[in-house]
């Protein structure tokens, strides 16, 4: 036996999971092109969201639905099932009474809460999509360029705010002609507006049940802005038959013990982006779970409130992004009772945005064996705003990070051959009929088939063995040859990179085109690199320029480069630490925190020729 089956084998075993199996029908053609599908037929499932809160009031009207810290002492404020559904219903009643017009959208500008929640249920009664907006592009934009543009072709009929004065700027920024403005703690001088309870407390009458009636699986529900990576965003709809599918898919993968415990869950994720608002919020209300909305942020300054809630609230799921788990792995190390706390009741950890670099893995697994003798699988999936989200999953015990899985039932993959990895596309009923107000982004959309185009590649695992899953390989556009002819696959070697380079860095961006060699302009992780220089206030200049932070980039990535020698379009030559945070308004950033490549290449040319120069500075780390 080899020494790595024998550690494999001593491994403690994964806390149970009961999975779908992977029953994929593999359709391989003549031109190259392969299609999965699962054999699995969907299950059944709701015609709409806001029938499983209905279903939950009435099954469980004292169970807690949502909940969220507020007031000065911070504490948690708590709404049930039923308690919803009677403040849903006379929001819905308020927004029939206020007529608004035959699908007028409900633009919410503020972030995740529990009156957002409230009215995005009542907006879907009333059969008005609901439309959360990002509420960077209220708050740290400063010319309202994408606000003013999404408000302009959605054209809404009410937008929500939380607070008024914190708004003032962005709402002063927007024709509000015959637009109702609803605000939930302080109205904004000089704009008109009705106060959140006051809507709240309209009497019900036999219209809500009669709109309600109504609803069909093609309503569309929401409406969903991509991240404008490529340009301004587009408004993606959402039909109630699309997430109602898509809730069932991800529930069907990993099927629930009717006699378990209700869900929990603690989550952080936007709303106004398809995983927060579709992925992570319908499965808990389809579930009759309980969802605690969780203030903190996986950044320096925010963390805390995540740590603080995680020592009160023990999950039954938890979802983050790789920094977020880098920093709670971070402190739970030096923290036995937040550690049991995390670990007590949780059966599953995802993961998504980036790569889970294997470190980070290992150590949240060393963790979890600590708490509780056992290790906890994570799981990853796939997809876009166009899909729902997701798509594909990881639905089985695996040890690799980076996979993208299998599709879920009810969804056909295509895999189009483009060199060495394929171009996927989805087909299912969990893919959006298109795009508003733009037919001629739609029709761009889809290929001959009806498949979505979504523009990100990937791999087999193992060629032969397609239900070994797939790798994800990053986005096709992005992707360049040097000027030696080789070809470089920048979402791979972006994530691999990044993984090396951990914990110095937080992103980057990945530069070469039309050069002899790949370079790298990184943006540091400041609470990693703090940590580093052993100075919880330095800046960045402050850090990039410190020895032991250069130190340690240089010596992943030159690690890096080892494993992959021979292999030019995956070796970093030069690097560079960067002190400008990436800019919404530049588009280098998209609200969901990925990194436009393009935009951001463009936008720091200057850096591109100083990492090129033929004497470069000392802010270049040459690498050998």
């Amino acid at each position: 036996m080899s020494g790595n089956a024998a550690a494999v084998m001593t491994k403690p075993a994964f806390r149970k999971i009961e999975w779908l199996e992977r029953d994929i029908a593999v359709e391989r053609r003549p031109d190259g092109v392969i299609v999965l599908k699962s054999r699995i037929p969907l299950q059944a499932y709701e015609t709409h969201i806001p029938a499983s809160l209905a279903k939950w009031a009435s099954q469980a009207p004292d169970r807690i639905w949502l909940a969220q810290r507020t007031g000065q002492q911070r504490q948690w404020r708590e709404l049930s099932y039923g308690e919803a559904k009677r403040t849903v219903d006379a929001l819905t009643q308020g927004l029939l009474n206020l007529k608004l017009g035959p699908g007028r959208a409900v633009a919410i500008l503020s972030g995740n809460s529990i009156e957002h929640a409230l009215l995005t249920m009542a907006s879907m009664q009333a059969r008005a999509p609901a439309a959360p907006v990002s509420p960077a592009y209220s708050l740290m934009s400063q010319d309202h360029v994408k606000l003013k543009y999404l408000f302009d072709l959605i054209k809404p009929a009410l937008v929500m705010v939380q607070d008024g004065p914190t708004f003032e700027k962005a709402l002063k920024a927007l024709d509000l002609t015959g637009v109702t403005v609803v605000h939930v703690a302080r109205p904004c001088e000089g704009i008109k507006s009705i106060g959140f309870a006051e809507l709240a407390a309209t009497p019900v009458t036999g219209d809500v049940e009669a709109s309600i009636a109504q609803i069909t699986p093609d309503t569309v529900g929401k409406l969903l802005f991509t991240s404008g990576s490529t340009g301004m965003p587009k408004a993606v709809i959402n039909t109630q038959q699309m997430m109602c599918a898509n809730a069932a898919m991800m529930m069907q993968v990993r099927p629930r013990d009717p006699n378990g415990q209700a869900p929990t869950v603690l989550d952080w994720m936007p709303w106004n982006h398809t995983m927060g608002g579709n992925a992570a919020f319908h499965p808990v209300l389809v579930d009759g779970g309980t969802l605690y909305i969780d203030d903190g942020r996986p950044l320096p300054g925010m963390i805390e409130e995540t740590l603080r809630n995680l020592r009160e609230i023990s999950p039954t799921y938890y979802a983050n992004v790789p920094a977020g788990y880098a920093a709670l792995a971070s402190a739970m190390e030096k923290d036995d009772a937040l550690c049991r706390s995390f670990f007590k009741n949780l059966s599953l950890m995802a993961y998504g945005g980036a790569r889970l670099p294997d470190d980070l893995y290992e150590r949240m697994q060393t963790l979890a064996v600590r708490a509780t003798g056992e290790r906890i699988v994570f799981y990853t999936g796939w997809g876009s705003t166009e899909t729902a989200p997701t798509s594909t999953g990881t639905y089985w015990d695996t040890e690799r990070v980076g996979l993208i899985g299998l599709p879920f039932p009810g969804v056909e993959l295509k895999m189009v051959p483009v060199g060495s990895k394929y171009e996927l596309r989805l087909r299912g009923v969990n893919v959006t009929p298109g795009y508003f107000g733009r037919p001629d982004l739609t029709h761009a959309a889809f290929d001959e088939e009806g498949f979505y185009c979504i523009g990100d590649a990937g791999m087999f695992v193992d060629p032969d063995d397609p239900v070994q899953g797939i790798i994800f390989a990053g986005r096709v556009v992005e992707d360049f040859k040097l000027t030696t002819g080789t070809f470089v696959h920048v979402g791979s070697l972006r994530t691999d990179a990044i993984a090396a380079a951990t914990p110095v860095v937080q992103d980057a961006l990945v530069a070469g085109q039309d050069r002899p060699y790949v370079g790298l302009l990184a943006w540091p992780n400041l609470h990693a690199c703090r940590q580093i220089v052993g100075n919880p206030e330095a800046s960045y200049e402050d850090v990039v320029k410190h020895p032991d932070v250069l130190a340690c980039l240089k010596q992943g990535l030159q690690a890096h480069n080892k494993s992959t020698e021979g292999a030019s379009s995956m070796r970093v030559a030069r690097a560079m630490l960067m002190t400008e945070p990436a800019s919404i308004d530049g588009n280098e950033l998209t609200d969901k925190g990925y990194i436009n490549q393009r935009a951001g290449l463009e936008r720091r040319a200057a850096l591109v020729e100083q990492l090129y120069a033929d004497h470069p500075g000392e802010d270049v780390i040459i690498l050998n």
